[in-house]
C-alpha cells in the first residue's frame, strides 16, 4: 500500500451519504469536509418531498449545529459558499426503490459520479413501529445495495450497522465474532426466520388493523408491540436490532460484486477529540440512565456491577469508517465486517459508570425547576431483574398503595407526592425495559478485523490527521468525567 496521508485519497472523490441528518452521518460529513476540502462533491440524501425542503433541513439540522463550529471558524465568511459548492441536498426516502429520487437527471448524475456510498440511514428507536423500522432498516438496506449496483465508478459501499445485531444468543466462549449471518438465520432454534414471510405477515397485520378501523394511536402501539413480539421470537431484544440484522442478511446474500463493508459500532457516545471533545446529539442507551440519575429520577443503576458496557466515541467510529473506505477501495476484503468496540481491549464496567456519574453530579449538581441543586445519593446497583422488581415494589409501589389508602381516609391532598412517585416508577421501568439486554449483556465483542484494519493504516501518516480508532488509548475515567458527561449536560440535559 502506497504511503501518504489518508485524506489524499478523498481528493476529487464524490460520495453519497444516506441518512444525512443522523448522528454518525453528521460526524462523517464534518470530518470529510474538514480533512479534505478538495473533495469533488458530497450528495447528501435526507427524507424530504422536494429539493428545497431537503436543502432547508440540511442547513438547519446539519450545517448550523455546533458540530461544524471548527470548520465554520476555519473558513469564516466563505463557509456557506464552500458548502454550496461541495454539497448537494438530495430529497428522497431509503424505504423506496432508488431512494424515491424523483429527479431523473439528478439520479443519473449520481449513478455516473459517485465513488463511495455510505449507507447510514436508520431508525434507531428500539421500539419503533415495525412497519417503519422494516421499511428503513431492512428494505432500506436492500434499496441502498440495488442503488449501488447502478453506480458505474463505485469503489466502496459502506453499511453502518450495529454490533448488537448479535441479539440474545448464548455465545459459548463469550465472544461475538465479526461474521455475517446466513440468510434467514434465527437465533432461536425453535423458530424459523423468513424475511419475506416477515414482510408478508406485517402487511397482513396492517390489513387487520385497517379492517378494524383502528385509529392512528391504536395502530401505532399495535405495530410497536408486534415488532417486539417478532424480534423476541427470533432471539433479538428489540425491533431495532431485529430489522438491522435482517438488513445485513439481505446485503450479504444479494451483494454480488458490490465491494461491501459493514461497520458494527457498539454503544455510540460523544466525540473524544474531533472536531472537539464532548459533542453529542440525543441520549443513547447508557446515557439515558446517566441523565436520569443526574436529575435525581433514577436512584439506582440497573445491571450487574461487573458487566462490561461496550461504548465507543463517535469520532473514533467515523475514523474507522474513513480507514475502511481507504484500505478497502483497492479490493473488497474477504473479512468485510468490523466490530468497532472497546470491551475486549479496554473494558468499562457498569460499576465504573455508576461511580463516575455519582462523582460528577456530586461535584456538578443539576439545577431543579426552583433553581436549587439536585442532591443525589450514591444509590444502589441492582444485579438482576428480580432484584429490580423487588426494589421498585418496595421503593415505589407499596408507598403509592399506602398513599391511596390515606387519600381515601383523609381529606388531605397527597397528589404531588403521588405524581412524583408515579413518574419515577414510569421512568425506571421504561429504562429497564429498553436497556435490560445491554446492561446484562455478558459477551465481549471480538475486533480482530478492526485491529487488522488499524495495522493496515500504519503506512499512512496518521499523526497529524487525528484518524486513530484504537479503544485501548481511551482513559475512561478522564473521558467520562471531563468529556462525555459534560457533553451530555451541555447538549442533551436542557
Amino acid at each position: 500500500m502506497k504511503s501518504g496521508n489518508m485524506q489524499d485519497f478523498f481528493k476529487g472523490k464524490t460520495i453519497l451519504v444516506t441518512g444525512a441528518t443522523g448522528f454518525l452521518a453528521k460526524v462523517f460529513i464534518e470530518k470529510i469536509l474538514r480533512i479534505q476540502p478538495e473533495i469533488h462533491k458530497l450528495y447528501l440524501l435526507l427524507r424530504a418531498s422536494n429539493s428545497d425542503l431537503a436543502a432547508h433541513r440540511l442547513q438547519t439540522e446539519v450545517f448550523e449545529i455546533d458540530l461544524f463550529r471548527v470548520l465554520r471558524a476555519k473558513l469564516g465568511k466563505d463557509f456557506n459558499y464552500f458548502i454550496s459548492k461541495k454539497v448537494v441536498a438530495v430529497a428522497g426516502d431509503v424505504a423506496i426503490e432508488n431512494f424515491g429520487i424523483k429527479d431523473e437527471n439528478l439520479k443519473n448524475e449520481i449513478f455516473e459520479e459517485i465513488d463511495i456510498l455510505v449507507h447510514s440511514a436508520a431508525t434507531t428507536n428500539f421500539n419503533e413501529r415495525f412497519d417503519i423500522s422494516m421499511g428503513v432498516n431492512t428494505k432500506g438496506a436492500l434499496h441502498a445495495l440495488n442503488f449501488a449496483k447502478n453506480c458505474q465508478k463505485l469503489k466502496v459501499f459502506v453499511h453502518i450497522s450495529t454490533a448488537y445485531v448479535c441479539g440474545d444468543a448464548n455465545y459459548e466462549d463469550g465472544i461475538v465474532r465479526e461474521k455475517a449471518f446466513d440468510m434467514d438465520q434465527s437465533l432461536k432454534g425453535s423458530s424459523k426466520l423468513n424475511i419475506h414471510n416477515e414482510m408478508n405477515l406485517l402487511e397482513k397485520k396492517i390489513a387487520e388493523l385497517q379492517a378494524m378501523n383502528a385509529d392512528e394511536n391504536t395502530t401505532k402501539f399495535a405495530l410497536k408491540d408486534y415488532g417486539i413480539e417478532r424480534a423476541n421470537l427470533h432471539g433479538r431484544p428489540n425491533t431495532y436490532v431485529f430489522t438491522k440484522a435482517m438488513g445485513e442478511m439481505l446485503l450479504v446474500h444479494h451483494k454480488d460484486n458490490v465491494p461491501l463493508t459493514i461497520i458494527r459500532p457498539t454503544m455510540v457516545t460523544s466525540t473524544i477529540k474531533d472536531p472537539f471533545p464532548g459533542w453529542i446529539e440525543g441520549q443513547r442507551t447508557v446515557d439515558s440512565m446517566i441523565c436520569a440519575y443526574g436529575k435525581g429520577k433514577l436512584p439506582c443503576f440497573l445491571g450487574h456491577p461487573k458487566t462490561v458496557l461496550d461504548i465507543m466515541p463517535a469520532d473514533l467510529i467515523i475514523n474507522c469508517v474513513v480507514a475502511a473506505i481507504v484500505i478497502n477501495s483497492k479490493q473488497a476484503p474477504k473479512n468485510f465486517i468490523y466490530n468497532v468496540s472497546s470491551s475486549l481491549r479496554n473494558p468499562l464496567k457498569i460499576s465504573d459508570v455508576h461511580n463516575i456519574s455519582h462523582q460528577y453530579f456530586k461535584k456538578n449538581p443539576c439545577i431543579n425547576k426552583n433553581g436549587k441543586p439536585i442532591v443525589i445519593s450514591k444509590g444502589i446497583a441492582l444485579k438482576s431483574l428480580a432484584a429490580f422488581n423487588i426494589y421498585t415494589e418496595i421503593q415505589y409501589v407499596l408507598p403509592l398503595k399506602a398513599l391511596n389508602l390515606v387519600n381515601k381516609m383523609s381529606c388531605h391532598s397527597y397528589q404531588d407526592v403521588y405524581d412524583d412517585n408515579f413518574k419515577k416508577i414510569r421512568i425506571v421501568k421504561q429504562l429497564a425495559k429498553l436497556y435490560k439486554s445491554y446492561v446484562f449483556f455478558k459477551a465481549l465483542f471480538d475486533d480482530t478485523n478492526t485491529e487488522n484494519l488499524r495495522r493496515a493504516t500504519k503506512c499512512y501518516n496518521m499523526e497529524n490527521e487525528r484518524l486513530k480508532f484504537d479503544p485501548s488509548s481511551i482513559n475512561w475515567n478522564d473521558y467520562m468525567m471531563n468529556t462525555h458527561i459534560p457533553g451530555l449536560v451541555k447538549y442533551t440535559m436542557k
